[in-house]
């Protein structure tokens, strides 16, 4: 990064923490999504000159995650790994505190949601997006983030059996994503 001008690098280090977590949202593993980041971080470093000076520089990089992240699906798309998991149980630990808990859970019900509802959910909801923000990422109009998003949450609700949005503890990011409300 050292042809970039300091705010530059200030803008895309800012948005390493939401583009990892964006990742492993889509990706479902840590590892994939580290990657998907460094390709993400190397892509927009390498192609810096097509980003406008005073656009949305964490949307464009999540536009480049989004995009690589489909490119990759292609690919592994004939791939068979772990079809039902087996394999994957053995590598996890159970975790020891009430949060991780909750934040496995809502993990794993995120990856019952269609691709496009958890994306929408995770751009606006947990990455603090706007629709319009979000819809320009996603290459669709406002009104489908919006009834993604909608539809994502009332399923993530139903399947994690949650009545009230206060019963899932203290974490400000998960509430953001069930309710709606800003976490920043």
């Amino acid at each position: 990064m050292s042809s970039l001008d300091r705010e530059t690098k200030a803008a895309i280090l800012a948005a390493v923490p939401n583009l990892r977590a964006f990742a492993i949202s889509l990706s479902g593993n840590v590892d994939r999504a580290d990657d998907l980041v460094q390709e993400t971080l190397a892509k927009a470093i390498a192609n810096i000159h097509t980003f406008q000076p005073g656009t949305n520089m964490p949307a464009w990089l999540f536009t480049i995650l989004r995009n690589l992240f489909r490119s990759e699906y292609r690919k592994r798309r004939r791939e068979v790994e772990d079809i039902d998991g087996r394999y994957s149980d053995t590598l996890t630990t159970q975790p020891e505190q009430g949060g991780r808990l909750e934040f496995e859970e809502l993990r794993k019900a995120l990856l019952q949601l269609p691709e496009d509802q958890r994306e929408a959910l995770i751009l606006v909801g947990a990455s603090g997006f706007s629709y319009e923000e979000a819809a320009k990422i996603s290459g669709c109009a406002v009104g489908t983030v919006k009834s993604r998003v909608n539809r994502a949450r009332n399923r993530l609700i139903e399947l994690m059996q949650i009545e009230d949005v206060n019963e899932v503890g203290s974490d400000q990011e998960m509430r953001a994503v069930l309710s709606g409300t800003k976490h920043r």
